[in-house]
């Protein structure tokens, strides 16, 4: 039986962690992972009149093994938004432009959610790092 709190498992359950805290912030979420053979965008959502570009990263708080850490109170999930990953999200961001909005770019934004899953005690810590430079 799959485990629900795998990679792919924490990854969902942070994005849709992100996706409430970011309504609860007042914006529409307009779609959730939009896909490119070269990358991906989490969520797109809009506040007012302007497109936000949102990267999720989650990470579990609990051990996956009795004597191992791989997670510290130094270990920032944003850190994985590495400037290779930037670079296939600026290319995945202007794919998503120019097929919506073929008559001209909005404004836009790229932001990133980090969500801190603690598993033992099922609650959730959301930071909202904005406008980012990509």
């Amino acid at each position: 039986m799959d485990n629900p709190l795998n990679k792919q498992g924490i990854g969902k359950l942070g994005e849709d962690i992100a996706q409430k805290y970011l309504e609860s912030k007042g914006f529409e979420v307009l779609g959730r992972n939009y896909l490119k053979k070269y990358g991906e965008i989490d969520i797109i959502a809009q506040k007012q009149k302007i497109l936000h570009f949102i990267e999720v990263k989650s990470v579990s708080c609990e051990n996956s093994a009795p004597n191992v850490s791989r997670v510290t109170d130094n270990y920032r999930p944003e850190d994985n938004v590495h400037p290779q990953k930037l670079k296939r999200l600026a290319r995945v961001i202007q794919a998503y432009l120019s097929e919506k909005f073929p008559a001209g770019e909005p404004e836009w934004v790229f932001d990133v959610v980090t969500v801190r899953l603690d598993t033992k005690t099922l609650q959730a810590k959301v930071k909202f790092i904005e406008n980012l430079v990509l």
